[in-house]
């Protein structure tokens, strides 16, 4: 190498050379300019005060939910049948037709209640979005590793995230708080029991199931509809979830594991796989269940609806930079193509405004336009302006003079119709009312019961240890919920916490200072310097 100066002469005139975002290069990145070496700085530093003022800004405003992400791109390889029915029966979607026809994904993993530096250890459901780039346009299928939630209404949801995240005034996640939202709505009784068992920590993202956990339609060429539950099943990697004591120990050495192991995965050409099965109800109430399809607390009970595959999920790219594909991608429960439709479901309505609403407030009212959320088809609509837009999605030949339609003046006109619509009938009244089913425990307990007995152990355990500092009342209400799941499943809760009442005082845990005493105790002096 040839020193000029103390650098490489072949970078100052390759593509290596540092500019600024104007396209200017530069030439001293090291010194601001001031009025001598020790002088007070001018106020032209230009290449200075665009650097700070855009590190001021390159954070976007942290997702309320879902914050902690790890993603990849990969492929999706469809089957062209659903179990060994051609998929066209059901649906007239164009990425599923086709054994072997391949779609471009990515996908974002992630924690739902905790911040973006959190731990990867902690006890919380884990998000599961799959951005389909179809010939169609996106479909974006937006869940989470459990395949149930804990509400069924979305008029709950700010309240339950407020109730999970932390506390306003200490700014420090309280159990207290969690379970008295969750004591008051019995609903919850299923996912807590997940929660709590060792499936509320995955050992890591590639050995995680996911879900679409809403109720979704599939309509084919005919305009006929069946409701569907999409699940990602792991291929090669297996499911593993984590003890609480497992986990503790993880964190202590490194919190973010689960990251770390996607990546040096696919890095090393170890890329994880998912087969996407369904489930497939016809469309209807379904009276002799003993519970609505459309409840999101709910499984779908595999005897009667069996999973059914209709495709696999590879990943085997990882993001070339973080922010820029996992923290900017955006998803949407709205996002659907042809041949694939919503259900009645009413927390999927409910996400359907506030995914897609929560992506414009964090990210821009262009965010489409970005290359990790842009289609990879064509595009061409009159929406146009507002924060960064750095193109105009114009068609070719299209009169740019003509940005409205109808027009008979050069400007964009309406697709074909491919398929008969789907129209679903209504005739009910207009009213503010839960559905009739809720059958809150029963599934919680067939869970419970399902378990393996340490499995069980770790749900009883970790229950404990959460409640045992919550108010008796809250604890009552639990040990309700529970006893009405599983007669077992209420006397182990209620004789843990009567075992911990000792360690109680007024409802409020004896240590629960006790991590800030042993850091004050155990803390090492030093003089000031």
């Amino acid at each position: 190498m040839n020193e000029q100066n103390g650098k490489n002469p072949e970078a100052l005139n390759g593509e290596q050379t540092l500019t600024n975002r104007q396209g200017h290069p530069v030439t001293d990145n090291q010194n601001i300019r001031t009025v001598g070496s020790r002088g007070p700085a001018t106020l032209e530093n230009y290449h200075f005060l665009e650097k700070i003022s855009h590190f001021d800004r390159e954070r976007v405003p942290e997702r309320v939910v879902h914050a902690r992400g790890a993603g990849a791109h990969g492929v999706f390889e469809a089957y062209g049948k659903v179990g060994d029915e051609p998929v066209s029966k059901y649906t007239r979607a164009k990425l599923f037709q086709e054994p072997g026809k391949q779609t471009p994904v990515f996908v974002r993993f992630s924690t739902v209640i905790h911040g973006g530096h959190s731990p990867e250890t902690l006890r919380d459901p884990r998000g599961f979005a799959v951005k389909f780039y179809t010939e169609e346009g996106n479909w974006d299928l937006v869940g989470n590793n459990l395949k149930i939630f804990f509400i069924r209404d979305p008029l709950k949801f700010p309240d339950m995230v407020h109730a999970f995240k932390p506390d306003p005034v200490t700014n420090a996640q309280d159990m207290r708080r969690f379970f008295d939202f969750v004591s008051l709505s019995p609903e919850a009784t299923h996912m807590v029991t997940f929660l709590f068992s060792p499936w509320g920590i995955p050992a890591n993202y590639r050995q995680m199931q996911g879900s679409g956990v809403n109720t979704y339609k599939w309509v084919n060429a005919e305009g006929e509809a069946v409701l569907v539950k999409y699940h990602w099943e792991p291929l090669n990697q297996g499911i593993k979830n984590l003890t609480q004591r497992e986990a503790s120990e993880i964190q202590a050495t490194n919190f973010n594991h689960a990251t770390l192991d996607l990546y040096h995965a696919i890095e090393e050409g170890d890329y994880p796989e998912w087969e996407l099965c369904v489930q497939i109800m016809s469309d209807g109430e379904h009276p002799e269940l003993d519970f609505d399809p459309l409840d999101p607390t709910k499984l779908w009970p595999t005897d009667q609806f069996p999973f059914l595959p209709v495709g696999k999920m590879t990943l085997n790219r990882n993001p070339e930079d973080y922010f820029t594909e996992v923290e900017q991608v955006a998803f949407g429960t709205g996002v659907l193509v042809d041949g694939l439709e919503f259900s009645d479901d009413k927390l999927l309505q409910g996400r359907t405004f506030s995914y897609s609403d929560t992506q414009r407030h964090r990210v821009g009212s262009n965010y489409l336009q970005l290359p990790i959320n842009a289609p990879k088809s064509r595009v061409a609509t009159n929406l146009s302006g507002g924060q960064m837009q750095y193109k105009v999605d114009r068609a070719p030949g299209q009169n740019p003079h003509v940005n409205y339609e109808p027009s008979s003046m050069g400007g964009l006109k309406e697709a074909v119709q491919q398929g008969k619509p789907h129209e679903p009938h209504y005739d009910a009244k207009l009213v503010r009312e839960k559905i009739e089913r809720t059958n809150d425990f029963k599934q919680a307990g067939e869970t419970y019961r399902s378990f393996e007995d340490w499995e069980r152990d770790e749900l009883i355990s970790n229950l404990v240890t959460a409640l045992k500092i919550c108010n008796p009342d809250i604890q009552e209400r639990m040990i309700s919920y529970f006893t009405q799941a599983d007669a077992d499943y209420g006397r182990r809760v209620k004789e843990g916490l009567e075992q911990a009442a000792s360690g109680m005082k007024e409802g409020v845990q004896q240590n629960s200072t006790a991590a800030a005493e042993k850091a004050q105790s155990k803390g090492h002096e030093a003089d000031p310097y």
